[in-house]
């Protein structure tokens, strides 16, 4: 079957698919979070609940090369904190897929996505010091760990969308810009894969979404080469501003679709 007719598509939205498929290359490598566009994109030209099983092999390409860029500089100790919180959050956002419509899952997503980012800009504004990502081994910061886990492991399972929420969890722990990008790149590869059991489970992969995605992972790769690029130009507060930035937008295009 030919791939540009697998969901009934147009070359102009294939296009659109293309180009969300480049910025999460970008996204991978530069601007963690910004990739919620694709989402949008995605869900735009694709059947909402389909699109998110798309989406997922797109992603976990952008992972690899993430991984491949920025593995030296990953906060081990965070990550191990996270995954047995992500593991419950993939669980119950499996459970919330099988009960919840597309309307529910948008609307409630959104509302996630903009309280954490007002929650993370008045805690960075308030806040005597940053925090040392080591502040996991704390209490409080197990507690944030663990909180941050949950919500993330949700929001991945259900719409792909565990960015934004893993970036204010890794901006609010004061990492800075390549510990957030090392870290997040095997957090993501790590929680995308073990995803995918879920996601075939459910019926959001199959061999048509396979195909598709095959032509677009090519778009992916100059996407990561671009945000490589662009993240040695970026300083550490324009760097923060547009990770919150894309956070809010991510979160107000769930809500007003």
């Amino acid at each position: 079957m030919n791939t540009m007719t697998l969901w009934h598509i147009t070359g102009w939205e294939f296009a659109a698919l293309a180009f969300a498929a480049l910025l999460v290359g970008f996204s991978k490598t530069a601007v963690s979070g910004a990739n919620t566009v694709s989402l949008a994109i995605f869900a735009a030209v694709l059947p909402a609940r389909a699109s998110t099983g798309v989406l997922l092999p797109v992603l976990i390409a952008g992972d690899v090369l993430a991984v491949l860029t920025y593995r030296r500089h990953a906060h081990w100790p965070t990550l191990w904190r996270l995954f047995p919180a992500v593991a419950v959050g993939v669980v119950v956002g499996t459970l919330f897929l099988i009960w919840a419509d597309d309307e529910i899952v948008r609307t409630s997503i959104g509302a996630i996505l903009l309280l954490m980012a007002a929650v993370t800009v008045w805690r960075r504004r308030t806040a005597e010091a940053e925090e040392e990502p080591d502040a996991v081994v704390t209490r409080a910061g197990r507690v944030k760990a663990r909180s941050y886990g949950v919500l993330g492991g949700f929001t991945t399972m259900v719409a792909n969308a565990g960015g934004p929420v893993m970036s204010m969890y890794l901006l609010s722990a004061g990492f800075r810009k390549l510990g957030f990008l090392g870290t997040s790149a095997f957090f993501f590869l790590i929680v995308n894969v073990s995803k995918v059991p879920f996601s075939a489970g459910l019926g959001l992969i199959d061999g048509r979404s396979l195909l598709l995605d095959a032509a677009l992972v090519a778009f992916v790769v100059p996407g990561a080469f671009l945000g490589k690029w662009a993240v040695n130009r970026i300083n550490q507060r324009l760097f923060e501003q547009l990770v919150i930035a894309a956070t809010v937008v991510g979160g107000l295009q769930l809500l007003l679709r």
